[in-house]
């Protein structure tokens, strides 16, 4: 695949799937989460750790990947601003977060790896979830022009998730067993309807999903190399397979993950490294 056609397909999944809603409030996109009982109190806590790196107040924040500003921690991001800057390559993203931030917002459609703002007009920078969908080649030149559009004195967070995480790598065999416990007590719960739906064939198939291009942090300081120099902090160290298939209320699944919030604010850079999101903060001098 060409790098235009990468980005026709990028767009056309948010456009047409991730971003469409399936409930009130919540997107097809949600399947990529964790969103039960269970977990909320956990994802919250992390969702909120971007606070933490960002200049309190400020003019602009550019928020470069925005989405349709999806959960309500997101919101908290901008409060000290006067405008956040929402950029994203999909248009019903940007409906959708016009609808949620109003006269605040102020809405562009463009590339990540091709800001059309400026040099120094953001004070601050956020970017979650978004330059994994970027091509190998556009990696560093979206890195710097995050950068470039910074302030002198502005801080950046990036979210993004390793293509391979050590924590996750050594927990495969347990999520593998317990996901075929769960399907196991699923079936004995509704007494053997369960497979016998399985079974048949889904009038409405899983949507496929879209181009993405991960590093882990070796390769990510590898590539910024050592004029570019980045913190790498926990955002949140479990992926959203090992939520759903380790952590069961009937297991005191709220309680293990009390504690691994925990370990993480105790060593968010390790955490950081071999877990599964990292929280990648840098500013301009």
């Amino acid at each position: 695949m060409t790098e235009d056609s990468i980005k026709k397909d990028v767009r056309q999944f948010y456009d047409q799937v991730g971003w469409q809603k399936i409930s009130s409030g919540v997107y097809q996109n949600a399947e990529y989460e964790d969103l039960r009982p269970v977990s909320r109190a956990y994802i919250h806590k992390c969702h909120l750790r971007v606070n933490r790196h960002l200049n309190p107040q400020g003019k602009y924040l550019l928020d470069a990947g925005s989405g349709p500003i999806q959960y309500p921690e997101y919101l908290t991001y901008s409060e000290g601003y006067q405008y956040r800057v929402c950029l994203d390559i999909s248009i019903v993203a940007l409906m959708d977060a016009r609808e949620r931030i109003g006269k605040r917002g102020l809405f562009v459609v463009a590339d990540v790896a091709n800001l059309p703002f400026a040099e120094g007009v953001m004070d601050g920078v956020v970017s979650l979830h978004t330059l994994h969908h970027l091509t190998a080649e556009d990696y560093l030149p979206a890195y710097h022009e995050l950068k470039r559009v910074m302030k002198s004195g502005a801080r950046a967070v990036v979210v993004n998730g390793w293509g391979d995480s050590v924590l996750m790598r050594i927990f495969r065999r347990p999520m593998l067993l317990m996901e075929k416990l769960s399907r196991r007590r699923e079936v004995e719960l509704v007494g053997g309807k369960k497979a016998e739906q399985n079974s048949q064939p889904s009038s409405s198939p899983k949507p496929e999903g879209t181009f993405v291009h991960k590093l882990d942090a070796a390769g990510l300081r590898a590539l910024l190399g050592e004029d570019f120099p980045v913190d790498i902090l926990v955002w949140r160290s479990v992926s959203v397979r090992f939520l759903r298939a380790m952590i069961k209320p009937w297991l005191l699944g709220r309680f293990w993950l009390w504690l691994l919030y925990g370990l993480e604010e105790l060593f968010p850079h390790y955490f950081g490294e071999k877990g599964q999101y990292p929280l990648i903060t840098f500013s301009k001098k």
